[in-house]
């Protein structure tokens, strides 16, 4: 199985607008060694400056273009460690820290978002220490109404700190990241329709609040650690498991990211890397419509000639093998000459092998194909049409083959110089129609040729026929 790398190593540089920050960093104990500024970028961990700290342990993070806003770091000369920062509008500020106890010793001048964010964090660090040692306790005596009190009343006072940051600080980049981060609460069942619980509902209700005062065009979220473990958690657990419910999620987010380069650039990213490698069959229709919807008639200067050449081939491997779309015809010679097309094969279902009589696995796999064939699918009315695609060997080598393992299926061959004469009349091989990569490559069709499975492994076309035959 190929494997694709990641788009991002594709882009090309971004270019940002002029303004200019400067953090001046006081960080003790270190003292003449380089000390480092990243920032989060969805999972990523960017480097974003470097500065020399002087024999007062002092340095200077300085640009003369403005940082994105979101969560940055500070690393240590020594990779032992770092802490965050928070960087907005407000790019002129000070730090002092002691890297022995940092939330405690920590100071900023000109920089009332990291004054607020590092209450925050101690406020955190404090409770969630009283939350970790009654839930280890709780393991021991799990119906002590005591702990299941103080579990109730932190989970409360953190509800409270929330609340008053939003309320108080509605403006503040700590208000901006905690609405981000906000977890719909479903109501109670006392308040749902008719005052029962309804699982339709509360469904709808935490989908439709998942995203409640997020901005998709606010690049703040990018440069966080959490917006992207959102949004897979939205996309795998949340969106109906179906291509139309996943391209309307995503056209409608990129509705709104299309007003900023940055998050239409990360957005983007995100979906082509996520289905360029699919993780179910039915994904496929889901990166064809974002090349067609997003890349085949635009171009964005953060993706190179290379990466859009390779999501353009990608595409046009799956446009004609689309998970539930009718499959790309095939006619070619049997072994006696005779042009046998795939169409014409009349089965409830049609397993179509495509393989090579030279390939080592694929003589591994063909014997096993060919008793599951005899000894259940054959009953059951189903067939096999194989293509037997030539590479190395030749077609006396497939003769050869058939002929001593006694397959008898439907056979056709695939020679070089028919796959070269559809390439050079315009017209895309069988390989690209059916997106083969290794072989063998399988596919499993209905009555009407439609691909019901794709790319599987023997076993596992069997066992979606035992249930589409249980079905029937």
């Amino acid at each position: 199985m190929n494997k694709f790398l990641p788009i991002l190593i594709l882009l090309a540089g971004l270019q940002v607008n002029a303004q200019g920050y400067e953090i001046k960093v006081k960080l003790t104990p270190f003292k003449n060694q380089y000390i480092y500024l990243g920032s989060y970028y969805g999972k990523q961990l960017p480097i974003v400056d470097s500065a020399l700290l002087n024999d007062e342990g002092e340095a200077v993070f300085k640009g003369n273009d403005p940082l994105g806003g979101g969560i940055y770091l500070v690393g240590y000369p020594d990779k032992s460690g770092f802490f965050e920062i928070l960087v907005d509008k407000q790019q002129q500020f000070s730090i002092v820290a002691d890297t022995s106890d940092v939330l405690k010793n920590i100071r900023f001048t000109n920089s009332p978002d990291n004054v607020l964010f590092n209450q925050y964090q101690q406020f955190m660090q404090q409770k969630g220490r009283s939350l970790d040692s009654a839930m280890q306790l709780r393991k021991t005596n799990p119906e002590s109404a005591e702990l299941k009190e103080h579990i109730e009343k932190t989970n409360e006072e953190i509800k409270t700190f929330r609340h008053r940051i939003l309320n108080n600080e509605p403006n503040s980049m700590m208000a901006f990241l905690l609405t981000a981060m906000r977890e719909p609460e479903v109501p109670l069942a006392d308040k749902h329709p008719g005052g029962k619980y309804d699982s339709v509902y509360a469904y709808k209700y935490y989908k439709d609040q998942y995203w409640e005062g997020v901005n998709f065009f606010d690049d703040r979220l990018a440069r966080t650690p959490f917006f992207e473990n959102k949004l897979d958690r939205y996309f795998e657990q949340i969106v109906v498991q179906q291509p139309d419910s996943i391209i309307k999620e995503i056209d409608w987010m990129m509705g709104y990211a299309s007003a900023n380069e940055e998050m239409q650039k990360f957005l983007m990213l995100k979906f082509i890397n996520r289905y360029l490698n699919q993780k179910y069959m039915w994904e496929d229709a889901v990166f064809v419509h974002l090349y067609t919807k997003y890349l085949s008639q635009k171009d964005y200067p953060w993706l190179t000639e290379n990466g859009k050449k390779t999501i353009t081939d990608r595409a046009y491997n799956l446009m004609a093998n689309i998970f539930g779309n009718p499959a790309a015809d095939i006619n070619l010679p049997d072994s006696t000459g005779k042009n046998v097309s795939l169409y014409s094969v009349e089965a409830p279902f049609t397993v179509v092998f495509i393989w090579d009589p030279t390939c080592g696995h694929c003589k591994e796999v063909a014997p096993k194909i060919d008793s599951l064939y005899n000894n259940k699918w054959k009953k059951a009315g189903i067939k096999i049409y194989a293509l037997a695609k030539e590479t190395d060997g030749s077609k006396s080598d497939w003769l050869k083959y058939i002929s001593e393992n006694k397959l008898q299926w439907q056979h056709v061959y695939y020679s070089k110089e028919a796959d070269k004469a559809r390439i050079n009349a315009g017209t895309p091989g069988y390989s690209q129609l059916y997106d083969v990569q290794s072989f063998p490559t399988i596919y499993l069709l209905d009555k009407e040729k439609r691909i019901i499975a794709k790319k599987l492994a023997f076993d596992q076309i069997d066992e979606i026929l035992d249930l589409k035959l249980k079905d029937k």
